[in-house]
């Protein structure tokens, strides 16, 4: 019953793409593999690591290919290259940046490093986006511990436009942002880049915005939001500001798009993961539950008392399953 209740149910073009990238990954054998699909059987080999391409065709998400990607080659007998091609700045999908500016730095708390390197963007609808993504295996994920949010410190982002769009365009996404963030924060500076996208970097025309609030524990929280034709450059910009306002509203120390991307790392670490986050999203809830069918890993979500009554912040707690990676003798 895979993606059963969408409007276009069964295996998308990347999800397809990410499930043969991890069959090629690891020498399995998939069935049931083609668009539209609402059931697979697949079973894994050795992930052994090497170069591998996975190629969405369409401006699926790369960010998504990459979710898929990572706990694998973490657990590979050797470096991984991946190079992941389609859109880089989708909608229904973590944006590039967000990948790079938020989860990765987040990520590599459970004491790994990776590196991503943005060859091209791509936007909805023809995709023609690259990323390359390198990462070495590890013998094991350490747990990791974010319950203190500390308090804002920095707000920075970027407000970008590629191919036919005027950087003017950027700029008054960027102003807008910013306009809106004051009206509830005044008293930290607000830096909020207008840029536009090499034409050597990017395929065909796209727009967005997205904004990093810091802490001072080392928390980043994030709001963005995309351009599309017909719709008002301020009203781009208001909607990521008002998605990080809502986001540092609920007191967690991770925003509503990174919760349910920790869930897997925290299932396959080793020892105990705690994460102070805002309500619970549905796709947290989704992949706590797979986890736990998957993995020995348990989780528990309790509501977090300590703050002030009118936060809505949860504590989700993972006793991780200890993944050891066979293949590294070390």
């Amino acid at each position: 019953r895979i993606r059963a209740g969408r409007s276009q149910p069964g295996l998308r073009p990347q999800h397809l793409s990410g499930l043969e990238m991890i069959r090629d990954l690891c020498d399995g054998k998939l069935n049931g593999g083609e668009i539209g699909s609402t059931e697979i059987t697949f079973t894994p080999g050795k992930i052994k690591g090497g170069t591998h391409t996975a190629d969405t065709k369409t401006a699926g998400s790369v960010c998504l290919l990459m979710q898929v990607a990572m706990p694998c080659v973490l657990f590979a007998a050797s470096p991984s290259e991946l190079h992941l091609k389609g859109g880089t700045n989708a909608e229904m999908a973590p944006q590039i940046d967000y990948t790079v500016m938020v989860f990765k730095p987040i990520i590599e708390k459970f004491n790994f490093t990776f590196n991503c390197d943005i060859k091209r963007r791509g936007y909805y609808p023809q995709g023609g986006g690259e990323v390359v993504v390198q990462m070495s295996p590890v013998k094991e994920l350490s747990p990791i511990n974010l319950t203190e949010r500390g308090t804002v410190t920095k707000i920075y982002g970027r407000a970008f436009v590629a191919g036919a769009l005027p950087i003017k365009l950027a700029k008054d996404m960027s102003a807008a942002a910013v306009r809106c963030i004051r009206r509830e924060i005044r008293d930290l500076y607000i830096n909020i880049q207008p840029v536009r996208e090499p034409d050597d970097q990017a395929v065909g025309t796209g727009s967005g915005i997205i904004i990093v609030a810091e802490t001072s524990t080392g928390c980043l929280l994030a709001g963005s939001s995309l351009g599309k034709r017909g719709k008002n450059a301020d009203k781009v910009g208001i909607e990521a500001a008002e998605m990080l306002l809502q986001n540092l509203k609920h007191g967690g120390t991770v925003d509503d798009s990174l919760q349910d991307q920790l869930i897997i790392f925290m299932a396959l670490a080793k020892g105990v993961s705690r994460v102070k986050s805002g309500p619970i999203t549905l796709h947290t809830q989704t992949a706590i539950h797979f986890a736990e069918q998957l993995t020995k890993a348990k989780f528990t979500v309790t509501k977090s008392e300590e703050e002030d009554p009118g936060n809505d912040t949860y504590i989700i707690e993972c006793q991780g399953m200890g993944m050891i990676n066979s293949n590294l003798k070390c």
